[in-house]
């Protein structure tokens, strides 16, 4: 690397509010074991422009980055990747800027017009990456702009796999997170393989568009050995593990999880076709609770099997296969299924409205959760791309109209645009019966959720993690003033991740922060925990309350409802 000029440390941020993608991980870790210090920004909850510069400004004064990664997976986080970029250059116009994921691989065409964007890697990031930062003057699969600004792409020339992707693991946790908060943000992402060799026609990263932008032929599998290396990062770090690759066999999971004991974790697998019996025995007595996710395209059978014949949807379970798979995992009382699709297919007819309705009905009688959305249409999806194939109309196709449709969105908004059907009576109908089945599931999950209390209900504090932090180790020291990073915080979780943040001796007149509890507020909550600690009726507790904080009978109860609804507290 002589004469070149190396570019660390490095800051990878999410382009989208909430948790950002396991990749800038896997990234990072990578980054260090190579000799660049790297860090990441996992979780993002600012909204404004004015949030977005602070927390920005916060950051580069914290690691003073000589570039900074922005991962741009998901369409509809393209506005918010370029407003990271224009941020970023109004902060420190140094600071070389990289793009890169799947919506950034399928845009780069456009992505290369814009200044503040100094390079776009194409493809996995791992080598592009690292050559970026070790100065190389034509780093791999990357659209680079040269000195005097003109953009040019180099060819895709080397395409990750199953036998060249052993250096890709999680590592580094203990470094590459500056704050605690961050860290605990993480939802215990697993990437058990890559790719998809399915072409659904809703889907933006099907097959063939990872061919095209990520030189991608086919999916596979990482090695045992690189996953079972995940695991064992991160296991003592989280109370989940989350899956989403369909090919790995029960064997293929034992393996990398030997050696890490996951008794005491919860797993969420995400999957669609038909569950292997033995993948769904060795997940329910491996982790202390399952839940499992099964998308089977839409919830009419009529309407499936159409898509599947004319090749336009992955292979998924007939009904009899899916109500033998609900029996199958009902053997297991620590093993939850939900079952996912999508309203609005193409196909659709008054004759499969009625199929969807009734199979949404068996599955809720059988205590199976529904998760159940309208098709939104995605760039590069065979039904976005062609709508009128299918007598559709797209609310966005281009570049342009996602990111004006993005644009105008309002901050906290989480709407996407959608594909409808031409024939307004259908469409009509369509969305009529989505209503009617978004009111059946929700209603189901709302009652799964539902704990009548009264005075002689008996209650216990069932929050399994209670962990103490200095407000500047929690927040991130780039956050919090010298005069309260010393102050203590008291972080809970309920049995299922929900997070309570409580800092009561922290004043919000000295220091404030929207993800905490503060002051007297912290105070009552910590003190409502404290007395359910052994089975406590809530007439008793309400007493409790009234001596200790001062606090009326109302307002205790409302306290415990709220508490209960968290599932901090359970019936005894």
């Amino acid at each position: 690397m002589h004469g070149r000029r190396v570019l660390s440390p490095v800051l990878l941020l999410g382009a989208g509010t909430g948790e950002a993608t396991c990749g800038i991980l896997y990234l990072a870790g990578y980054l260090r074991r190579s000799g660049i210090e790297a860090f990441v920004r996992l979780y993002d909850g600012d909204e404004s422009e004015d949030e977005v510069a602070r927390s920005l400004e916060a950051l580069v004064a914290r690691v003073r980055p000589r570039l900074v990664g922005i991962s741009l997976k998901w369409f509809h986080h393209i506005h918010r990747a370029l407003l990271l970029a224009r941020t970023l250059r109004e902060i420190d116009p140094g600071i070389r800027i990289v793009v890169g994921g799947n919506t950034a691989s399928y845009w780069w065409r456009e992505l290369r017009s814009f200044d503040c964007i100094d390079h776009i890697v194409l493809g996995d990031g791992e080598l592009p990456l690292l050559a970026l930062c070790q100065g190389e003057p034509s780093p791999p699969n990357c659209v680079t702009r040269d000195p005097d600004g003109t953009p040019r792409r180099l060819p895709l020339a080397y395409v990750q796999g199953a036998a060249n992707s052993e250096d890709v693991y999680y590592s580094h946790f203990n470094d590459i997170f500056l704050s605690q908060q961050d860290l605990h943000a993480f939802s215990g992402w697993v990437a058990p393989g890559k790719g998809c060799g399915e072409n659904c026609l809703y889907c933006g990263g099907a097959r063939g568009n990872q061919k095209a932008a990520f030189g991608r032929a086919k999916p596979f599998l990482r090695s045992e050995e690189s996953v079972r290396r995940d695991h064992q990062e991160i296991a003592h770090r989280t109370w989940q593990l989350r899956y989403d690759f369909s090919g790995s066999s029960a064997e293929f999971l034992r393996s990398t999880w030997a050696g890490v004991d996951l008794s005491r974790h919860a797993c969420t697998y995400f999957l669609w076709g038909v569950a292997p019996r033995e993948l769904i025995d060795a997940l329910a007595r491996t982790f202390e609770q399952v839940y499992m996710v099964l998308d089977i395209g839409c919830f009419s059978e009529q309407q499936r099997h159409e898509q599947m014949r004319r090749g336009l949807l992955k292979p998924c379970a007939s009904d009899r296969e899916l109500l033998e798979l609900i029996d199958s995992c009902r053997r297991h009382p620590n093993l939850d299924i939900e079952i996912s699709g999508i309203a609005g297919l193409p196909f659709a007819s008054a004759a499969t409205l009625e199929e969807e309705v009734r199979l949404v009905e068996r599955a809720i009688s059988l205590d199976c959760v529904v998760g159940y959305q309208r098709l939104e249409a995605q760039p590069g999806a065979l039904v976005t791309e062609h709508p009128a194939r299918f007598d559709m109309v797209t609310e966005a196709r281009t570049f342009t109209e996602f990111l004006g449709y993005f644009e105008r969105r309002e901050p906290g908004e989480v709407t996407v645009p959608m594909l409808r059907f031409r024939d307004a009576a259908l469409e009509e109908a369509v969305q009529r019966t989505s209503d009617h089945v978004d009111a059946l599931a929700w209603e189901h999950r709302a009652a799964r959720r539902r704990v009548a209390i009264n005075g002689r209900t008996r209650l216990l504090n069932t929050a399994p993690a209670t962990l103490q932090f200095k407000l500047g180790d929690w927040l991130g020291l780039h956050r919090v003033p010298a005069k309260v990073a010393q102050e203590q915080v008291t972080v809970v979780r309920s049995v299922d991740g929900t997070g309570l943040v409580c800092a009561p001796s922290v004043s919000p007149r000295r220091f404030s922060d929207p993800t905490l509890d503060q002051g007297k507020d912290g105070q009552i909550l910590l003190s409502t925990l404290a007395a359910f600690e052994h089975p406590t009726t809530v007439a008793s507790a309400v007493a409790q309350l009234g001596a200790k904080v001062k606090l009326g009978p109302r307002s205790a109860r409302e306290v415990i409802e709220h508490l209960v609804d968290g599932r901090f507290l359970q019936p005894a």
